[in-house]
């Protein structure tokens, strides 16, 4: 429950807590009101208020007048600091995703190479693809992998599918480590067509190393929709 001695603010605590129960599961049928909120938390209609308030900011919940409030199923949020799979993080939240490849193929590209700790030359698998939630594209999605052990996911069906679990499936591996850095980008003219993204639309462009104990298994390069998809810390 709230603290009440304590310095931060109620409104805080409340949106804290329901950030909480909603990453739990709870609300996935009904959000309650903030009738219901100053009943269960003891607070003013101010504080449930401000505290939703906050939440919609965040693009995280939808208010409609003669409906309420509802949680938004269209954003995806991830904490920062935890190695995850979109496949999985679009999936728990209740929407279908799926891929469509543009590009599954053996290729050389010196500079994944070198980020997999590999020669020039090396033989890459490369997996370019548009990935959905529903009906719309989140992610523009680009992985080199050392074709020396994922040469049987050019075999892969990824339309709805993960990635890790396949390439566990194909080595008995999948990364348990890595890396990622991220960084708001405006979009270029291909990402804006791959993700339908309207006129004044980011994304965040995002770039994975990821390690099976410490040994490179994939380089990705990913722009994903600023619209739809959050980090949290």
């Amino acid at each position: 429950m709230l603290d009440r001695e304590g310095g931060e603010p109620l409104w805080s605590q409340l949106e804290h807590e329901l950030r909480r129960r909603m990453e739990l599961g709870h609300f996935g049928a009904r959000f309650p009101t903030d009738r219901e909120l100053m009943e269960i938390y003891g607070v003013s209609r101010h504080t449930a208020r401000h505290a939703v308030g906050q939440l919609g900011a965040d693009g995280i919940v939808r208010r409609a007048r003669g409906v309420g409030t509802s949680v938004d199923l269209r954003t995806f949020e991830r904490s920062l600091g935890s190695l995850y799979s979109l496949f999985q993080v679009v999936e728990e939240s209740g929407v279908t995703q799926h891929s469509a490849v543009r590009r599954l193929e053996l290729v050389r590209d010196p500079m994944a190479a070198d980020r997999l700790g590999l020669g020039p030359d090396a033989d890459l698998v490369l997996l370019d693809r548009i990935r959905y939630a529903g009906a719309e594209p989140l992610e523009l999605d680009r992985v080199w992998l050392p074709a020396a052990a994922a040469a049987p996911l050019l075999d892969a069906d990824f339309t709805h599918t993960s990635l890790y679990n396949e390439l566990e499936r194909a080595t008995g591996r999948r990364p348990n480590e890595g890396w990622e850095r991220i960084r708001p980008a405006i979009p270029t003219d291909e990402q804006r067509a791959a993700l339908d993204l309207r006129d004044g639309g980011a994304v965040f462009c995002i770039e994975r190393l990821g390690t099976n104990d410490g040994e490179p298994v994939e380089w990705r390069l990913t722009a994903i929709r600023g619209d739809r998809f959050t980090f949290v810390a």
